[in-house]
Order: C-alpha cells, then sequence, then structure tokens
C-alpha cells in the first residue's frame, strides 16, 4: 500500500514537472533587437555572385590586382578574409 502512494506521489510529480515545462517552452520567444542578430561584414560568407561582381569589377586594373594577390599570398589570408583584403586593397588609391 505504502509502495502505490509512493508510486502515486512520484507520478504526479513528474506530471507536475512536465506540465510546467510545456508551459515554459509555450511562451513566445524574446524578440532580440536588430543590432544584436545583424553579423559583421567579415562575418557573412561572400556569395558567388558577388565574387565574380568584384572580379569583374578588378579586371580592369590588372596590375593593381596584382600587387593586391601577391600581398594576400605574402600575409597569408585564406577564405573570406582573402577577399575583403583584395577588396579594400582595390579600393585605395
Amino acid at each position: 500500500m505504502v509502495r502505490k502512494l509512493v508510486c502515486a506521489a512520484a507520478m504526479l510529480l513528474v506530471a507536475g514537472a512536465l506540465q510546467s515545462a510545456s508551459a515554459q517552452t509555450a511562451a513566445a520567444p524574446a524578440v532580440t533587437p536588430p543590432a544584436a542578430t545583424e553579423a559583421k561584414p567579415g562575418k557573412i560568407k561572400l556569395t558567388v555572385q558577388k565574387l565574380k561582381d568584384m572580379k569583374a569589377k578588378w579586371s580592369a586594373n590588372k596590375p593593381k590586382l596584382k600587387e593586391c594577390r601577391k600581398d594576400v599570398k605574402a600575409k597569408g589570408l585564406a577564405g573570406d578574409d582573402r577577399w575583403f583584403y583584395i577588396e579594400e586593397c582595390m579600393g585605395k588609391s
């Protein structure tokens, strides 16, 4: 008899815990400010189309592009860092 009472009490505790947990998850998530969700430009992966556009623009000044690529290789940059450095380098006069 005592065993049945303990089991019933345990089931009520578990059911109460599950009900309160589901009530907490049913609430709407807090809205974060837009500034917190925006990523820095350096962290955004470049799209293939944007890379093609940048290469087309840079191909007009091949000597400068060659120098910028030489700097990238000397610095050992790779991935998005490489493209952002070249974009910055090509923007300099």
